[in-house]
This record gives structure tokens, sequence and C-alpha cells, in this order.
């Protein structure tokens, strides 16, 4: 089978998961919703587009390794929102805060990153893929838009390194090797634990599922930011000496 496999590697990264109030906590794994954010953004697909990110979303079955899930790290923030009106529409962030100086008000939330943490991903094409694995590499190699690890502020901090690889199951494609991403202690750390995590979608006859649970992490509109079910499997492995 044939896979487009390609690593993940930031000093910050963040993976969404579901928010209540002011708490934005993350997963130690990247969800499909943020790879598919990935993948829309080197392909130069917007946002507003939504019969392309379905299609794009349609095309493929992912897999994610973790060589290293990160530490978790949590950040404190403030922010200034002034109280709503609805009878009034605002243009800009800048414009509804002028106009509304005497009656500001502050919102307190914490948000989470995992920080050093190194995962590879494998994709498979679907039976209703209507994007080939080969586009997908030259828009990972050359993107139309930046790339984050699920939120703006999360640069890359290692390329992306994508390949096709014809491998006979996802375990194997996920175990690519690749260049190593730097010298410093927490990278080294992430590629030297004794065992990976692999989670994956769909059937696969070299990964053994230890675990199966259901996850809110497909995208369904976004412009509604409504997210659809799906099944993940999981399994942890020792590493090979």
């Amino acid at each position: 089978m044939e896979f487009l496999v390609f690593r993940l590697y930031g000093p910050l990264a963040s993976w969404g998961n579901t928010a209540v109030g002011g708490v934005r906590p993350t997963l130690a794994m990247p969800t499909r919703s943020a790879i598919l954010g990935m993948l829309g953004a080197a392909l130069g697909i917007r946002r507003d587009e939504a019969e392309r990110l379905e299609a794009l979303a349609s095309s493929f079955d992912v897999a994610v390794k973790a060589e290293s899930q990160g530490v978790l790290l949590r950040d404190y923030h403030t922010s200034q929102v002034p109280t709503t009106d609805k009878k009034a529409i605002w243009h800009t962030r800048k414009d509804e805060l002028g106009s509304n100086r005497e009656r500001i008000n502050t919102i307190l939330s914490t948000r989470d990153y995992r920080a050093d943490g190194h995962w590879v991903i494998a994709l498979r094409s679907s039976s209703e893929a209507s994007v080939s694995l080969s586009d997908l590499e030259k828009a990972l190699k050359t993107p139309r838009y930046p790339l984050s690890l699920g939120r703006k502020s999360c640069p890359l901090a290692a390329p992306l390194h994508p390949r096709l690889v014809q491998a006979p199951g996802l375990q194997t494609a996920l175990d690519t090797t690749f260049d190593a991403i730097s010298e410093s202690p927490g990278a080294q750390k992430a590629l030297h634990r004794s065992e990976v995590i692999y989670q994956w979608e769909g059937e696969d006859s070299e990964l053994k599922q230890e675990e199966t649970f259901e996850q809110w992490d497909d995208p369904g509109s976004r412009q509604r930011w409504q997210f659809k079910k799906r099944t993940v499997h999981s399994s942890q492995v020792q590493r090979s000496a």
C-alpha cells in the first residue's frame, strides 16, 4: 500500500479538545481536524471553501505515531471584551473595543500546550479520494499558507520531510525514519523514549488494537465549529533496541 508520511515537531503544539468556559485543553496526539487544517493550508484552501474542505476530509484515513507526546504546559490568559450589543455590527475588534470603552470586561482563561512533542503522520487514500497523496506531498513541500501545530502561535521547528512510501501496513509506514531534528535536550528526549504510541482509524493488518474509543475531531461545519464523531484505535509498543 502507498502512504504519505511526514513528521511534526515544535517547541509548542496544541491539539484542541472539547472546551468548556475559559479552559482550552489539548490532547496528547494530533487531531484529525488539526491535520486536515494543515493540509488545507498547504493546498491553499480557504476556511470558507466548505466543499473543498469536505472533499479533502473524505480523501484519506489518518494514523499517528507519538515518538513523544511532549510535556503539558498551561498558559494563563486575560483578554478584554466589551459587553454584548446585539444591535451593533462591528467589522473589526478595534472598532468594537473603541466604541465601548466604558463597558469593557475581562475574561480569564487557560490554554494548554504540549512542549517538545514529536509525532509521525501517515495518510492512506480512501475510496472517495479526490486529492492524491502525491499532490499533498507537493503541497507540504511548498505550502501556500504558513503551517502550524494546532495554533498559529505554534510554528514548526523542523522540516516536515513528506514522502511517499510503500509499506504492508500502518506500523511499517509510521516507523519511517527521519533526520535528526535538533540537538536540544527536549528533542533528543523525544526520540529516545522506551515506548511509542500508535493511533489510527479503519482496519490495519500490522497494528493490534489495545484500546478503542470515540473522538469528536472529524470536521463537520467550519462556520458553526461543529465536529463529527469518529472511532479511533490505539496501541502502545515498546521501542526496539
